[in-house]
């Protein structure tokens, strides 16, 4: 496991575009309550928070580890390759586009997806396959919300997500370690479920390349690599969506991903975890521990099957 050395954010994004992805953000139309809070936001190169939300009570991982020990293999698959090597991705202007079953198919800029929106602050959980995790205040907004402005038809069952795909920008994308672009999905009502956020921040700041700038999925219930990364487009279907890492191996990583520690990595065991931090392993929750939430969506299924 290599260590990750410290990159101050200056060095990771260029100061010109960091300040102005903050001016943008200051400006997407949060309550006019926290007009004065974003100002002071602004000031201090932070984001316009409205309304924070914590789902546990654990200490945060430390913003530096948050940022430089990442899988973001479009950059390279050392934990330490995406904050050296993303800092040249270019995230403004930002379309996503939007297709399949639904009635708005559009091509979406970021400014457009953000009018109206409140960011939050979200304290969640993330539980990594390789039985490492870190907990992390994401900023973003429901991705529930977005969805209903694209107005989903009766055959919508699923929500495909695509990473972009730029080998310009993107050194690991000219290695044939996974098919490109990277592509994730989830059923219609997960990704319905409340819990479930498009994040444009973390800590208080716009999210940084290397962790999936400028728009990211954020499912705190599932594995990490199910929160896909600097999303381009997103499409509403009736099949399920042919995903990057069940299309690389469908034995280890299943379409569903909810963290389970009834369910083995064929390599190694996930009853146990390391907070990112900590020496000391815990054991790993159902859900991580977001049962109470979402087991319900589960009901009737073969979590040991269906992984």
């Amino acid at each position: 496991m290599s260590k990750a050395p410290h990159i101050p954010a200056s060095e990771i994004t260029p100061r010109t575009t960091y300040l102005r992805r903050r001016e943008f953000l200051s400006s997407i139309g949060v309550a006019l309550t926290a007009l004065a809070t974003g100002r002071e936001a602004l000031a201090a190169e932070r984001l316009p928070i409205v309304r924070k939300t914590s789902t546990t009570d654990d200490p945060l991982t430390p913003y530096n580890a948050v940022t430089t020990y990442n899988n973001f293999y479009e950059f390279g698959i050392d934990k330490d390759a995406p904050s050296m090597f993303a800092g040249n991705l270019k995230t403004e202007p930002w379309t996503v586009a939007v297709e399949g079953e639904c009635n708005k198919k559009a091509a979406w800029h970021l400014e457009d997806m953000l009018k109206g929106q409140t960011l939050e602050e979200r304290i969640y959980r993330h539980r990594c396959v390789e039985a490492w995790s870190m907990v992390i205040p994401w900023n973003g907004f429901p991705l529930a919300d977005f969805i209903k402005k694209c107005e989903p038809t009766p055959k919508a069952k699923f929500v495909e997500f695509t990473t972009l795909y730029d080998p310009k920008q993107m050194p690991g994308v000219r290695s044939p370690v996974l098919r490109w672009p990277y592509v994730e999905g989830l059923r219609l009502d997960e990704a319905m479920h409340p819990l479930t956020i498009l994040a444009v921040g973390l800590y208080g700041e716009v999210v940084p390349n290397q962790n999936g700038a400028p728009l990211r999925l954020v499912v705190p219930w599932k594995y990490g690599f199910k929160g896909i990364k600097s999303i381009v487009r997103i499409s509403l279907t009736d099949k399920e969506p042919p995903t990057t890492w069940k299309n690389a191996n469908a034995r280890e990583y299943g379409f569903y991903s909810n963290v389970n520690p009834a369910v083995d990595h064929p390599r190694w065991t996930q009853k146990q975890e390391r907070r990112i931090g900590e020496f000391r392993r815990r054991p790993t929750l159902p859900f991580n521990g977001y049962g109470d939430e979402v087991a319900s969506l589960y009901t009737g299924m073969d979590l040991t099957r269906e992984f």
